[in-house]
């Protein structure tokens, strides 16, 4: 049996409107700058929101309308503790194509 390689009409049809929208909004969000920092930095631990503010040098309200955006589209996710709120990545393929976009760059 021969592998058949899809044609461009039946690669089109999986590409939903929802899944266009989904794609565009994390393309999005890896098109700003302050975002990959707080992914970058969310990549071996979780933080709290100040701990991001303070490491990335932002101030709070910035940081937390950046983690809003990011997770409405489940790029991170956060556990509360008492008042304090901890973030970390909730999405491994995005963070792996980060990761390979970074190390991409910096061989360049």
């Amino acid at each position: 049996m021969e592998d058949k390689e899809p044609n461009e009409n039946e690669s089109n049809k999986n590409l939903d409107e929802e899944t266009l929208f989904v794609v565009s909004q994390t393309f999005k969000a890896l098109g700003d700058p302050t975002r990959i920092r707080i992914l970058h930095l969310l990549f071996n631990r979780e933080y709290a929101v100040n701990e991001i503010a303070e490491t990335l040098e932002l101030r709070q309200s910035t940081v937390s309308h950046q983690l809003r955006f990011l997770k409405n589209l489940r790029l991170v996710k956060y556990r509360r503790a008492g008042t304090t709120l901890f973030y970390s990545h909730d999405d491994e393929h995005v963070m792996l194509m980060l990761k390979q976009m970074i190390d991409h760059a910096c061989h360049s």
